[in-house]
């Protein structure tokens, strides 16, 4: 079982299974985003009371949290409550009526859209920011600087074990890997897009034995302290670990020219392919509709989403993109768009 831990004022925890509830303390964990700059608070927004509960992805989580943590410093009496879960794990909450926030490192599948419309769940989509799932190494091996997707299913598939089977000229040195846990998003994104599927069209999981976490700190902890490591999990925590870890290239059709670092820069433009994803948040609609808490926060998560998203390590969204999801936020308070629910639903649901 997971440990659990709630902290006053705007502490950041970047752990899996976290809870962090956020209200006004004059303790802070770390220096917030600026000011914001996209949006205009109402006049008494200090006011402003309520409880919002939000819980999902590792590499959204961190996200929501900064939001969260600089919105207690325009609303203190809004009770913020940000747990980390995995996408699995969170939207079996959401779609349980348990949150009101779904933070989402890939799109809602089609058993979580039957599950939250049996549930009689309705909710909105928006995209928040942009991720690259990010193949690390240990900063000591400087020799895997770019691989294959071809070579990255071979290794995840168990054919793969060690470094010398990549390249004759490369170390005798056993590759031991670590890689998100199945409640992930990650994890699912991961398989789909390198693993692929099987005859039956069901996403193949990985036969190679691996280290599990749904904690993406503990992944950094275990390839860069592991000298045959080699893993996976999203860019921004690559960001904050680059003193310790090494991020290999990729190339999609197997030409050594076109291997592609994930930056910024190819992520955002999805040149980093096929492991650059857009990053989401789903909110429920008879939340969105009752709770004026939540309505304001959303509205401040959008319009601050680009300076939110840089200051944790994750990848702006295109402007275009933000815009968007601003204007749908206003229709959705004032209920003149249906929710997203309603046009993913399945018949069977």
């Amino acid at each position: 079982m997971f440990g659990t831990y709630r902290l006053l004022g705007r502490a950041l925890a970047l752990f899996a299974a976290v809870t962090v509830l956020l209200f006004a303390s004059p303790a802070r964990a770390q220096e917030s985003t600026p000011a914001a700059s996209n949006y205009t608070p109402p006049a008494d927004i200090a006011d402003l009371e309520g409880s919002i509960v939000a819980d999902g992805s590792s590499t959204v989580g961190p996200i929501t949290t900064a939001a969260a943590e600089n919105f207690s410093d325009l609303a203190p009496n809004v009770e913020i409550e940000v747990s980390i879960s995995g996408t699995g794990g969170g939207f079996t909450r959401f779609c349980e009526g348990e949150t009101d926030i779904q933070d989402a490192s890939r799109p809602i599948s089609e058993d979580e859209v039957a599950s939250c419309a049996e549930n009689g769940i309705d909710y909105y989509e928006f995209e928040i920011a942009y991720d690259g799932i990010t193949i690390v190494v240990p900063e000591s091996n400087t020799f895997l600087t770019c691989m294959s997707t071809e070579v990255l299913a071979a290794i995840w598939n168990g054919e793969t074990t060690n470094f010398n089977q990549i390249n004759p000229d490369f170390p005798d040195l056993e590759i031991q890997l670590f890689g998100a846990d199945s409640e992930s998003g990650t994890y699912d994104y991961f398989n789909e897009q390198i693993l692929g599927e099987d005859d039956a069209g069901e996403v193949i999981e990985p036969a190679a034995d691996y280290e599990p976490s749904s904690d993406d700190n503990v992944l950094v902890e275990g390839v860069s302290g592991t000298e045959g490591g080699l893993g996976y999990f999203g860019y921004s925590y690559f960001e904050t670990a680059q003193d310790r870890l090494n991020a290999v290239a990729i190339t999609a059709d197997g030409d050594p020219n076109n291997c592609v670092t994930p930056t910024p820069d190819t992520i955002r433009s999805q040149e980093y392919a096929p492991l650059s994803r857009p990053l989401l948040v789903y909110v429920k609609a008879s939340s969105l509709a009752e709770n004026p808490a939540l309505q304001e926060f959303i509205r401040y998560y959008i319009a601050e989403a680009s300076a939110i998203a840089t200051s944790t390590g994750a990848v702006d969204a295109p402007a275009e993109d933000l815009a968007a999801s601003a204007e749908k936020v206003e229709r959705a308070i004032a209920g003149s768009v249906a929710p997203d629910s309603q046009s993913m639903a399945t018949p069977e649901a």
